[in-house]
């Protein structure tokens, strides 16, 4: 019997699993994206050119965005823009590799003691993203003999960082430090070491931890927290440090990147055990100079910082809603749908508003979620207010 050359035969018999296979997968997909269009929760991705300032492009319709976490409008700025642009042009695109295996560059040095004072602590270590961050900083602290509390409307990769450490994982309901005082209580004899996990501002909610309660309860039960200041760097962080402060540069720094601040000992260990710090590529030095510069001018500018919040606050004012505890407003609606139609209607009046649907919020909770920005106007503001008062939101 003739032996069949690679490439002829030998490939068309192995063609007819490999094509039935694809057709279970694309089967798959189909049908859970017909499931999910059904309920109102499929994704799509939209064209959309952002800037400058608060503008939004999408085909022919500008728009005025309220839907970007770029709360200082530093993301365009001229100063952060040529510090990016100058290390571009110095050290060029990429990092090449991990920075334990190119070495560690002095742009990210610089970031991360920047990071370190502003937060009060010994030492930073930069990630890749808020989200690897998280996925690496867990896993690397507590095991299979740990507890790991979570708040319940926590952001997902807090949840995602304590599944992959094996501990034991919780959920204490929102802001709720009794209940998280009683599961310690009832629990934490059972485990060598127990972590909190919460966010200074909330994302979804925009409201905020009340971290000096939950920093003492985690005293009485010799529990280390960690606080995701995400959503509160450079607009809302006055008050509790929390012993592990992390957070993103992609927000308020106008930048990319995540990071933890720390002490030495803790940072030098995430060095060493942080999977998502050891097994990836560095953050390119574009991206750490332009975040450096962005610190920099939140530092320097306090006015700046402190205009998304009040602007948020007279939004809440007009609309007779709850007051803005940060720059982010959540416009209840329920149902998916509706919240769909929501954002829609305003983006036909000019502004770009998206709903937030399950299972990023509870089930019967879709909303839009306002963000406000030092870019905004109060023209803008105000037209936004009356948009949805025109809607019927008005009051709600």
């Amino acid at each position: 019997m003739q032996t069949p050359t690679p490439g002829s035969d030998s490939k068309a018999a192995d063609s007819k699993p490999a094509d039935s296979a694809s057709a279970s997968l694309d089967a798959f997909a189909r049908g859970t994206l017909a499931d999910l269009e059904a309920r109102a929760l499929r994704r799509r991705l939209v064209e959309t050119e952002r800037g400058p300032g608060t503008a939004a492009r999408r085909g022919a319709r500008s728009l005025v965005s309220f839907s970007c976490n770029d709360y200082l409008g530093l993301s365009d700025d001229p100063r952060v823009i040529g510090a990016g642009q100058e290390a571009l042009a110095r050290y060029g695109a990429g990092a090449g590799a991990s920075r334990l295996v190119t070495g560690n560059h002095p742009v990210l040095a610089a970031l991360e003691g920047r990071l370190a004072a502003h937060k009060g602590k010994a030492a930073a270590l930069v990630f890749g993203s808020g989200y690897m961050a998280n996925l690496g900083i867990v896993p690397a602290l507590a095991g299979s003999r740990d507890l790991v509390l979570v708040d319940a409307l926590g952001h997902s990769c807090l949840f995602a960082g304590a599944q992959i450490s094996g501990a034991t994982m919780l959920r204490f309901r929102h802001n709720d430090v009794e209940h998280l005082r009683a599961i310690l209580s009832a629990r934490r004899g059972r485990h060598e070491r127990a972590l909190i996990l919460t966010e200074r501002v909330f994302s979804m909610d925009g409201d905020r931890a009340p971290l000096d309660d939950i920093l003492a309860v985690a005293a009485e039960h010799d529990a280390w927290t960690l606080v995701d200041d995400a959503h509160g760097l450079g607009v809302v962080e006055a008050g509790a440090r929390a012993p592990l402060e992390m957070g993103t540069l992609s927000k308020t720094l106008g930048s990319y990147g995540g990071y933890l601040c720390a002490s030495q000992a803790v940072i030098d260990l995430m060095t060493s055990r942080a999977r998502s710090f050891v097994y990836t590529t560095g953050l390119p030095p574009a991206s750490a100079a332009a975040a450096l510069r962005a610190l920099e001018i939140v530092e320097a500018e306090p006015e700046r910082a402190a205009r998304p919040l009040a602007l948020a606050r007279g939004f809440t004012a007009r609309l007779g809603l709850p007051e803005a505890a940060s720059p982010i407003v959540p416009i209840l609606v329920g149902e998916a749908a509706a919240a769909l139609a929501l954002s829609a209607a305003l983006e036909a009046r000019g502004f770009l508003v998206v709903a937030i649907r399950p299972p990023t919020v509870p089930a019967g909770t879709a909303r839009l979620r306002v963000a406000f920005s030092a870019a905004h106007t109060q023209d803008q503001v105000d037209a936004l207010a009356e948009a949805l008062t025109d809607l019927g939101m008005g009051g709600v």
